[in-house]
């Protein structure tokens, strides 16, 4: 029974690193395209787009 318990405090572990983990893997190639110069504008205005669009939706969904 012990190592029932024991396990079951294993995953929130194994969670957290696997969730750390993807996001690495997500963020490295953004992460490589920042170190280029002519990307970087690009890049930026694409991340703000994202955001304003994403605030848009979660705006029009709650009805304000």
């Amino acid at each position: 029974m012990n190592d029932f318990w024991n396990n079951i405090s294993r995953y929130p572990r194994f969670f957290i690193s696997s969730l750390v983990g993807l996001i690495l893997i997500i963020v490295t190639p953004f992460q490589n395209l920042f170190k280029i110069k002519k990307f970087r504008l690009v890049l930026i205005i694409f991340f703000l787009l994202f955001i304003i669009i994403l605030y848009n939706i979660i705006m029009n969904m709650i009805g304000l």
